[in-house]
């Protein structure tokens, strides 16, 4: 006795036969603790909180007619703060961060007696620097970012 499909049923099975596959891993992720599948994170208003107040202080640097210099060079890492400011009156950090090993992350405190910071190339290993430079200035906090290549 042989059992004739025809190609609609076929397609029905099919379909039904894969709803019930991906059913079931919906379920089982849902269902087994071993799947950490939570979006929200603790305190999700206070984390909204910083991320606005860095991208506050990200325009503030962009709203700078002279803007902040972050470059590269054979002496090391120069940041260059704008003539218009009072050098002296600059207070914050600068962040380095090393994506590929995190052992060599360090941070210097903005300290300047002069417009120039210099970050001595021997404080640094070739290859790629996530530079984030916290600064602020006359009581207006600025966040000034680049990625440089040693």
């Amino acid at each position: 006795m042989k059992i004739k499909i025809s190609w609609g049923t076929a397609i029905i099975i099919a379909f039904a036969l894969f709803m019930t596959f991906i059913l079931y891993f919906v379920f089982k992720v849902q269902s087994d603790s071993k799947y950490d599948n939570e979006l929200v994170i603790d305190e999700y208003y206070k984390q909204e909180l910083k991320f606005e107040n860095q991208m506050e202080r990200e325009q503030n640097s962009l709203d700078l007619t002279e803007k902040v210099i972050i470059k590269s060079s054979s002496e090391g890492i120069e940041i260059t703060f704008p003539k218009t400011i009072d050098f002296s009156m600059v207070k914050g950090k600068v962040s380095l961060y090393r994506p590929s090993n995190q052992k060599l992350d360090f941070e210097i405190p903005i300290s300047l007696t002069n417009p120039h910071l210099l970050i001595p190339k021997s404080d640094l290993v070739d290859g790629r620097w996530d530079i984030s430079l916290d600064w602020n200035y006359e009581g207006k906090e600025y966040l000034t970012k680049k990625t440089i290549y040693l």
